[in-house]
């Protein structure tokens, strides 16, 4: 996916969901930071993009998406990608999160007022999910230079998670800087 692509996803959802504020809280919050063009392939493979909403308590905007945009709706069949409703609660975010989100602001999303996760809790969130694609992801990231390891580890320590997730967190940083062959100083 790229940012016309998620622009396109937001404006749709917006429109379904009468402007309801938007959080992309998937792999594709990436591209709040960066444009495709400068993001390894293995980044953008996704083709949905994972919505939740500020106020949906009750998710039945989460819904509306997924019934009028979601996968194998007539949306998905003609462009391709599509948008995915979620649950805030859907991925495990550091403590401030929502003081870091970054402005998805393009002309081509409106009406949609969106936000995407910053990169680094975007990766975290990621490590948390632990699934080899989300490991996969953190090491393009990584080993592209577009997150900071010591950041990432920050943000690991800031998991509202049990120990032994945090550490998990903290290993698999770990092994990703050694995987895509970083410097042992980087750490």
């Amino acid at each position: 996916m790229n940012r016309q692509q998620l622009a396109h996803v937001l404006r749709a959802a917006a429109r379904i969901t009468d402007g309801a504020e938007i959080i992309v809280i998937g792999s594709q919050a990436i591209l709040g930071s960066h444009d495709a063009d400068h993001l390894p392939a293995r980044v953008t493979l996704s083709i949905e993009a994972d919505l939740a909403f500020r106020d949906d308590p009750s998710e039945t905007k989460s819904d509306k998406v997924d019934g009028a945009i979601g996968e194998l709706s007539a949306f998905h069949d003609t462009f391709g990608y599509y948008g995915q409703g979620v649950s805030v609660t859907t991925a495990m975010l550091p403590d401030g999160w929502r003081e870091r989100l970054v402005r998805f602001d393009r002309e081509d999303a409106t009406p949609a007022v969106a936000w995407c996760l910053e990169k680094h809790d975007l990766v975290v969130s990621k490590l948390v999910a632990g699934r080899q694609k989300d490991v996969e992801f953190a090491e393009a990231l990584l080993g592209g230079g577009l997150v900071d390891v010591v950041l990432l580890e920050q943000r690991a320590r800031m998991l509202d998670a049990p120990r032994a997730v945090i550490d998990r967190v903290l290993t698999s940083v770990e092994r990703c800087v050694r995987r895509v062959g970083m410097p042992p100083g980087a750490m």
